[in-house]
């Protein structure tokens, strides 16, 4: 077993009381107006852009470090349709089968459908994979711990950081979502943990009228 190794902490940046207080206000001010979009433009995105949202994902705490997340950017045209036709065909069964009424109830405010013409018409589709274990050079299998916290912490950051960007992002996940290893031939070791669809709204984008729990109803203080 190796020892731990440590490093002086030197990236830590303090802020005085009144200007930690204006930055977590101008950071709300800015999440809150993420919404999630479903008319996306066909506008072309720098890739550099995605890039850099991407490394800021990877700094997501994660268990033991192992880092277990693979992130697969599409903007292929060919492939992004075939992943377009394997979605709409689970949604489908989805709308018409598995759903259970109060399923469909719940979603009927957000207007949602089995159609999904966003994930061709975006410029990028992000596809992120959960790795149950990694794969050493020389092939043996390395358990990853806490595997859905830390790609769901991932996740979040880069969401934020595609908002921060000044992009839209819309968070996908037909149910099952298989099709995804086959049309991106990624291993058994990663399973499929949503589908990203990143770019620019349309200029008559709309959005559905929802508001968010105050902060009596999501936090208690003891």
């Amino acid at each position: 077993m190796s020892e731990a190794q440590f490093e002086a902490y030197s990236q830590y940046k303090q802020y005085p009381l009144e200007e930690m207080q204006q930055r977590a206000v101008d950071f709300y001010d800015q999440v809150q107006r993420r919404r999630t979009v479903r008319h996306f433009s066909d506008k072309q995105v720098s890739r550099e852009i995605i890039e850099q949202c991407l490394l800021a994902a990877g700094t997501a705490p994660n268990g033991a470090n192992l880092q277990p997340w693979h992130f697969v950017v599409v903007s292929d045209i060919e492939t992004k349709q075939k992943i377009r036709i394997a979605a709409e065909e689970e949604e489908r069964a989805f709308y018409n089968e598995r759903a259970t009424p109060e399923w469909l109830e719940a979603l009927a405010p957000l207007g949602t459908d089995a159609e999904k013409p966003f994930l061709e018409t975006a410029p990028y589709l992000i596809a992120i994979f959960a790795q149950s274990y990694g794969i050493t050079a020389s092939g043996k299998k390395v358990k990853n711990y806490y595997v859905q916290e830390s790609v769901g912490i991932a996740t979040g950051i880069l969401i934020t950081a595609l908002h921060h960007a000044g992009l839209a992002s819309l968070t996908h996940t037909p149910s099952p979502m298989g099709f995804l290893n086959q049309i991106l031939g990624r291993p058994n070791n990663e399973r499929p943990f949503l589908l990203l669809v990143v770019g620019f709204p349309t200029q008559d984008a709309v959005v559905p009228q929802i508001t968010k729990k105050t902060l009596e109803d999501i936090a208690t203080f003891i």
